[in-house]
């Protein structure tokens, strides 16, 4: 399935309310018909939160809320932005003479992100113009990969329009570099996922190489997703490379610590493999060979025999530069203990059969819960809204609660026993939302069951 391209579907345009919304959107923005439809979901992370750019393998789901780009060639060489969305203003762009401002994260960057990847990878190809309009349905800043949606959503519709075709792994790949033209420095689940995505599956996503295997969930269990109502744009401010950057400095540090070419390790999964240790040794040796306690700029440099300057050119990226205190211990710690986290997960995932739903479930919601204090302690990705968030979905009926995605804001995800799905959402919006009367509307948008759903494909219109 991931050797294949992305599947090209039939859809009654006439039949589908969305999707003739958007057809007429687009006839009155452009003054024609779409050519065809591109579709990317945004996703839920279940478990394995920040550790999917150390190397480590990630268990998301793809979800219902989805990026839908309308997509016409044209002759003109430009590429026009326009979004269902009247917040969103228009763009538009030379295709020979996009630029991504890194300093001002505008919504249209994000879909240049993936047109411009995508031409890089084809070369010298001269990429067609397009007309293209944007609806979303994923809410933005929400942790739930809007962004990323967009980027692969973009790929997939600038590979269609320029007669292309290549696998769903290769198109995963491309657009998992293209966020960084906006300065983000993630992983690549978020597009692994949106691309590799089954109905009805989990995926437990592994890297280098790429590659996706199928957890079956629990038939009792739902997953429902809340919105914390506090907002983060990860490529507006610094925390996200932060802790890239503070995994990267703890992998050279503990690398030189026990001998080896530290230069050459980046990642924490490349240092665990190298020294052939178990997870929880690799977190015990973290806490032999780091301390608690801050590292300071010249205490790194001091260790790695580096200059300041070395330190910035190899290390640092390009929003961090000015930073002078590092936790190494705490993200590492964190990092070993998540990656331990997903593996237990999926081991409990193939043996539901062997126990009860309640017994299952109760195992999962531990893991997830213990997640979620590592984000909330070592890692400090959460805030105040999202630990409140994540304490009234327990006491609202939750077996686990976690924050997913980058965190700093966005929403939690819950595992509830099917039949109690009604009752905890009432219960929710008596703890939780009762005390934001003027987001009620975004809660109620926001809070919803989900299951996994297909990944990213191309519609176009029956005849």
């Amino acid at each position: 399935m991931a050797t294949e391209p992305p599947k090209i579907l039939e859809i009654d345009v006439n039949a589908n309310e969305r999707f003739s919304r958007i057809k007429a959107a687009f006839l009155c923005k452009f003054g024609r018909a779409p050519e065809f439809y591109a579709r990317a979901p945004g996703r839920v992370n279940l478990i394995g939160e920040h550790i999917d750019y150390c190397g480590y393998a990630v268990l998301p789901m793809a979800i219902e809320q989805d990026i839908v780009t309308a997509v016409a060639e044209n002759t003109s060489g430009i590429v026009n932005l326009a979004n269902t969305n009247s917040v969103y203003p228009d763009y538009n762009v030379a295709v020979d003479k996009v630029v991504i401002d890194k300093s001002q994260p505008h919504w249209y960057y994000y879909f240049l992100c993936g047109f411009l990847g995508l031409k890089e990878h084809l070369g010298e190809v001269t990429c067609h113009g397009m007309d293209c309009l944007v609806d979303g349905t994923i809410p933005p800043s929400s942790g739930l990969s809007s962004s990323s949606a967009m980027v692969c959503c973009a790929g997939l519709a600038t590979m269609h329009a320029n007669h292309k075709s290549m696998s769903k792994v290769t198109l995963a790949e491309v657009c998992a570099r293209c966020e960084r033209y906006i300065g983000t420095e993630g992983g690549g689940m978020d597009q692994s996922i949106s691309f590799l995505a089954e109905a009805g599956k989990a995926k437990l996503i592994e890297f280098n190489p790429l590659r996706a295997s199928d957890v079956r969930l629990p038939g009792g269990a739902a997953f429902v997703i809340t919105n914390s109502l506090a907002q983060m744009n990860k490529a507006a401010s610094s925390h996200f490379n932060m802790r890239v950057v503070e995994c990267r400095l703890a992998t050279k540090v503990m690398a030189k610590t026990k001998g080896l070419a530290w230069r050459n390790i980046t990642k924490l999964g490349e240092l665990h493999e190298k020294l052939g240790l178990e997870l929880p040794e690799m977190v015990r040796l973290v806490e032999e060979t780091l301390h608690c306690e801050p590292y300071n700029r010249d205490e790194v440099c001091s260790l790695l025999g580096i200059a300041s300057e070395e330190l910035e050119a190899s290390v640092l990226s390009e929003n961090t530069r000015d930073a002078n205190s590092f936790k190494l211990y705490q993200r590492a710690k964190h990092v070993f203990g998540e990656a331990a986290r997903v593996q237990q997960f999926r081991r409990v995932c193939q043996e539901a059969q062997s126990g009860s739903d309640a017994e299952v479930m109760s195992r999962l919601g531990e893991l997830m819960n213990d997640s979620h204090a590592s984000c909330r302690d070592l890692y400090e990705c959460s805030c105040p809204e999202l630990d409140k968030l994540v304490e009234c979905c327990l006491k609202s009926g939750a077996v686990g609660s976690r924050l997913t995605g980058a965190g700093w804001g966005g929403c939690a995800v819950s595992l509830v026993p099917v039949g109690e799905i009604e009752a905890f959402q009432l219960l929710l919006k008596e703890r939780f939302y009762v005390e934001a009367p003027h987001s009620r509307l975004l809660a109620y948008n926001s809070m919803f069951a989900t299951q996994p759903v297909m990944g990213a494909a191309l519609y176009k219109e029956a005849l």
